[in-house]
């Protein structure tokens, strides 16, 4: 009895030991890993041919986060809610953001409020434990003017505070064209960052996008610090031809591209207010995607994220 009780006590205090010293480690190796999302773009087809099957791959490579981009008419790649919402419990996976796009016609000018479909597509995010909505898009046929814009940033706004009444935030996602095109001499996406509330409208930097058209990310997120909660980690390589006029690139593998993807990550952790780290691949160099995002995690995880 008293060598049972020595045994315990011996065994009670090797675990207080051992609790006093890993759980600063452990607490910030899980909180490294819950950052990391993959966005479902990057196994697109895989997503269509296979949903269940595709996400447990995904599951079994160690991503424990998506974001989705297959959301229409109140299904996620032909689920329903309830459906998907079970898909994922039991795969163990959360899905803090997703992208659907807003634009003019979701809003009804006669009632002055949202239409149904928007309010539908925050409510099934809310549903789905969504911490974000983002539109990926402005909408077509928007002329790139103040006139033009400033009541779609205007409808940003409230649509990030539909969001806030589900416990979510409101956010855009840029491609090349918001640096391209011009509101007077400034930049769209500029014009988009000045003229949507920070306290409701957050944004998703796709580094790779921009790099393509020579903005750099760091010069955004230094310029307006707290404003990209989640990134698009995003490498690209050229592919241009010498006949080319401009340089062309596409996205690959992380770390085999030109992205200061090191610099940039480093800098959303310092000033970006960056909280979510969106792991995506549209290209693949020969590689099935499945395994490219499997490389593109490995990765992050080198890096320390």
């Amino acid at each position: 009895m008293q060598n049972s009780r020595r045994i315990f006590l011996k065994n009670t205090a090797l675990l207080a030991t051992t609790a006093a010293v890993m759980p600063h480690q452990l607490l910030a190796e899980s909180k490294k890993l819950q950052r990391i999302v993959l966005q479902l773009y990057s196994v697109r087809d895989d997503m269509q041919k296979d949903t269940k099957g595709t996400l447990k791959k995904i599951a079994d490579l160690g991503y424990s986060q998506v974001e989705h981009a297959g959301y229409n008419d109140r299904k996620f790649y032909g689920f329903s809610v309830k459906e998907f919402k079970t898909i994922l419990n039991d795969l163990d996976l959360k899905m803090p953001s997703g992208h659907t796009g807003l634009n003019r016609q979701h809003w009804n000018t006669a009632t002055n409020d949202f239409t149904d479909a928007w309010k539908h597509t925050v409510e099934d995010a809310a549903e789905l434990g969504q911490r974000f909505v983002l539109s990926p898009s402005l909408g077509y046929g928007v002329d790139m003017t103040a006139e033009s814009v400033k009541p779609l940033m205007d409808q940003y706004n409230k649509s990030g505070e539909l969001c806030k009444k589900y416990g979510m935030k409101f956010g855009y996602h840029n491609h090349e064209f918001e640096f391209t095109s011009k509101i007077g001499d400034m930049p769209l996406f500029d014009y988009m960052l000045q003229n949507t509330d920070p306290a409701l409208v957050t944004y998703q930097l796709d580094m790779g996008n921009m790099y393509a058209v020579g903005a750099k990310a760091l010069d955004y997120i230094n310029k307006y610090p707290g404003r990209f909660e989640l990134l698009h980690v995003k490498d690209a390589i050229r592919v241009d031809a010498p006949a080319d006029a401009k340089p062309k690139y596409e996205s690959c593998v992380l770390g085999k591209g030109e992205v200061p993807l090191q610099q940039i990550l480093k800098a959303a952790k310092k000033v970006g207010g960056t909280t979510h780290l969106v792991v995506e691949q549209e290209s693949y160099q020969g590689l099935a995607p499945i395994a490219s995002v499997g490389l593109d995690l490995k990765m992050m995880k080198k890096w320390g994220y």
